[in-house]
Formats: structure tokens, C-alpha cells, sequence
């Protein structure tokens, strides 16, 4: 096992996550990336791996906790327990509250926010062991005002960020961080909402460990 400390992202693609492994992978860290769908794996896989990254994937559904249990214990067989849990998934599914039924927000759900459950849960144990540890819950600016035209999405922002204060306040004695972005607006290259730029602010809440939140807006 490399002594290099590990970067895990559930919900890994070409926008925030990719930042946050360039500046992760940059400072040092191994990175595990976990994606639905293989092709969009090997994509960002390569992107790293151009800038000499290490840098691993695997197939996961942040849906299933099945999934989510099972490829926590490939990762500790493979690369080793993690330093650093990144959970990035989300279901962006367009539509107003009019229009959303109830097994949609429920299946929304599972992504949006038990998914970042079920992850956290896999790592903290070890985390609570050597009393160190990070967790990270991309946000969105929709968790405190919501965006009617995406009224599942909201929901489950509001949720998940409900979710990282209580594991935040619960995990704090332990010796462990835990940290959200709340992104309030759409990500793009080139603009303020630049992945790099946020990722800055991940390995600066990270290396401080002083917010629990933070609202990243223009």
C-alpha cells in the first residue's frame, strides 16, 4: 500500500469532481473515482492521468447501497483506507412540485442524498479509529433557496446539507472534519462558477478545517 494519503469521489465526471482530484491529486493525493457508467470513468481516468495523477476507477451506483458497500470494500482491499470522501452524486432531474411524484422524489432521493450516507458510513469507522479524516458534501445554493423548476433536486440539497451539519457536530469530538460546498449556480469552465476555482475552496476548507459550510456565490 502506497503511503500517499486517498482521495475518494462518489459521483465522479467532468465538472467539480474532476477539479477536485486535479487539486487533490496535485498536493500528493492517490484518487479513487466512482462512476455510474464506465465510459465517463475512463474519461476522466485519462484526463488524470495526462497530468500524472494516480488515479484508479470504479463502476458504482450511488442509488444502491449494495453497490456503494461493496466498492467501499474493494477500495480498502485495493488501495487502503481513505483520507478524504468526497460525495458529489446528485440526480438533476428538471420539473416543479405540480409535476413530481412521489416514487421520483424517492428514487431522487436515494442519489441525492441516502447515497451520501451510505458512503460516509463506510469510511468513518476507520476514520474514528486514527481519530483523522475528511468528509465533503458537494452542496448546492438550492439547499437554502430553492429553485422551484427543480423542486427534487432542492430537496434532496437541503437534505444532504441537513445531513453533513448533524455528521459535522456528531464527528467533531472524533477528530474528524466534515465540509460542504454549497455550489449557487451552474458549473462552468471559464467562469466564476470554474471547477478549479471551487476545488480551491475544497483544499482550503480542508487544510483549515474551520467551516462546516461554505456558500460558494458570485
Amino acid at each position: 500500500m502506497s503511503h500517499k494519503p486517498l482521495l475518494v469521489i462518489v459521483g465522479a465526471g467532468s465538472g467539480v469532481s474532476a477539479g477536485i482530484a486535479r487539486k487533490f491529486g496535485s498536493n500528493g493525493f492517490r484518487v479513487v473515482l466512482l462512476s455510474r457508467t464506465e465510459t465517463s470513468l475512463q474519461r476522466s481516468l485519462e484526463d488524470l492521468r495526462q497530468v500524472h495523477i494516480e488515479s484508479y476507477g470504479i463502476t458504482a451506483d450511488a442509488s444502491d447501497p449494495d453497490s456503494i458497500k461493496a466498492t467501499f470494500t474493494q477500495i480498502k482491499n485495493l488501495y487502503g483506507i481513505t483520507d478524504v470522501l468526497v460525495y458529489n452524486a446528485a440526480h438533476i432531474a428538471p420539473g416543479d412540485a405540480l409535476s413530481l411524484t412521489e416514487q421520483q422524489l424517492i428514487d431522487d432521493l436515494k442519489v441525492n442524498t441516502v447515497g451520501a450516507l451510505t458512503s460516509a458510513q463506510q469510511v468513518i469507522p476507520d476514520m474514528v479509529e486514527r481519530k483523522q479524516g475528511t468528509l465533503f458534501f458537494t452542496g448546492g445554493g438550492i439547499a437554502l433557496n430553492p429553485n422551484p423548476l427543480y423542486a427534487s433536486l432542492s430537496i434532496g440539497k437541503a437534505a444532504v446539507r441537513s445531513l453533513a451539519l448533524s455528521l459535522a457536530e456528531t464527528l467533531e469530538p472524533h477528530g474528524i472534519y466534515v465540509g460542504q460546498v454549497l455550489i449557487a449556480d451552474h458549473v462552468q469552465q471559464g467562469t466564476f462558477y470554474d471547477p478549479d476555482r471551487i476545488a480551491d475552496v475544497y483544499w482550503e476548507l480542508y487544510t483549515n478545517r474551520d467551516r462546516k459550510e461554505y456558500l460558494f456565490k458570485e
